[in-house]
């Protein structure tokens, strides 16, 4: 079959169907002029509870007697509760997550929020994403830190959303490089080997400038092909990903971090991984779906740090997950929970001073008619993660300072 340049464009570079690579084509070489990078190999980790995972099953404040008035059908019973002391404990379906804490590898971080909140899924993710209450910045958080400190010259897999089929908006600015990597079959131009296989005949060294950006576009997207074609061939799971024996779906958290294992390990320049989990919108029966769904984040990390730990890498990584908000702390008709505001996160990894960080919020002072009180400002967590475990600059980052957090052990 013969593949012409109309062809070609008209099926596009890259595809978000099955696996892309987001090349960083327009104006990349004009923003990254001058820019120092980040010079360590160390990995963040970002694992997106999406939907609004509640907080208070999640990390249960079974001493509290207004938990229980306040959720009678959907509290986690005082019993089953797995205590980290008189006061708190861990979701039973959080066993590994348990172990983890006890070997002093998660750092708990309560109460995270910021002022006058929205509960909104839309405007919150805009939040989180951007590092901005005021939903006023066109760049995400995670993405300004990519194209000014990490990664100037747009290497292909330095930052990479894998299990994914659009680039997460928190990685997104004009000069980030990110790769989209639903699987490695999955990765390539789209329209498969044939286009892939001819687009280099059809557009290299094509004149002008956009011929220049097609060069650069095309370069970055076989340099990430072929390092994730030898990476697949050099690694083998320390770790079993199924959850319950089974093999983990194509869509699973299991699948997503196993592949990004699979990129620590065999690919040094990789520094930022993002991995969503969906479902966290807990309006109904609730008991049963976030039990579901916290059983696949325990299930997933835990396989996640033994396979690094296996592989001689888990000095190198650190994980955060993150979720657009909490629950309100009255359950609602339906057994389950409404949108909230503050909720605690997990901060995961041998680098990690694990313990307890901020207050667990009250449940009778509230604001807004039933919801918790923040704590902890969550750009603080992400300040405490570019400076002191990227060794990066937050302040170019956020716009601001914020209190840092002791959970990165400097040691």
């Amino acid at each position: 079959m013969s593949v012409t340049r109309r062809d070609f464009l008209a099926a596009g570079l890259v595809g978000a169907a099955s696996g892309v690579m987001v090349p960083p084509v327009f104006a990349k070489g004009v923003f990254a002029a001058g820019i120092e990078g980040i010079h360590n190999d160390r990995v963040l980790v970002v694992l997106q509870l999406a939907g609004g995972n509640d907080g208070l099953n999640t990390v249960v404040p079974y001493a509290d007697p207004a938990y229980l008035s306040a959720r009678p059908t959907v509290a986690v019973r005082p019993d089953a509760v797995l205590h980290i002391d008189s006061s708190v404990g861990l979701n039973p379906a959080l066993k590994g997550m348990k172990s983890l804490y006890d070997g002093g590898q998660v750092a708990i971080v309560q109460g995270v929020g910021y002022e006058n909140p929205t509960y909104s899924h839309f405007e919150n993710l805009y939040v989180w994403e951007y590092a901005d209450p005021q939903r006023a910045q066109t760049d995400g958080w995670l993405g300004k830190l990519l194209g000014s400190q990490i990664d100037s010259q747009g290497h292909p897999l330095s930052a990479c959303a894998l299990g994914e089929t659009s680039t997460p908006p928190e990685l997104r600015a004009p000069t980030a490089t990110v790769s989209v990597i639903d699987s490695i079959t999955g990765y390539m131009v789209r329209g498969g080997a044939t286009r892939q296989a001819t687009a280099p005949a059809l557009y290299r060294n094509t004149p002008g400038i956009y011929g220049v950006l097609f060069d650069q576009a095309l370069s970055t997207a076989e340099s990430g092909m072929k390092t994730l074609a030898a990476g697949a061939s050099a690694y083998t799971p320390a770790a079993q990903y199924a959850i319950a024996g089974a093999t983990p779906a194509a869509n699973s958290l299991g699948a997503a971090l196993q592949l990004t294992a699979q990129m620590i390990v065999t690919e040094p320049s990789v520094k930022i991984c993002h991995v969503v989990l969906s479902g966290f919108d807990t309006h109904q029966a609730e008991s049963t779906r976030q039990t579901a769904l916290l059983t696949e984040v325990d299930a997933a990390v835990s396989a996640f740090m033994t396979d690094l730990t296996a592989h001689g890498q888990a000095d190198r990584v650190v994980l955060m997950t993150w979720s657009e908000f909490g629950r309100r702390i009255n359950e609602n008709g339906s057994q389950g929970t409404d949108h909230g505001a503050a909720a605690p996160l997990f901060i995961v990894g041998k680098p990690v001073t694990g313990g307890l960080y901020g207050e667990q919020p009250s449940l009778t002072s509230t604001i807004d008619s039933g919801n918790l009180k923040y704590d902890i400002d969550f750009r603080s967590v992400y300040q405490t993660l570019i400076r002191d475990w990227l060794q990066g600059d937050a302040a170019t980052v956020l716009g601001a300072t914020y209190p840092e957090l002791p959970f990165i052990n400097k040691a």
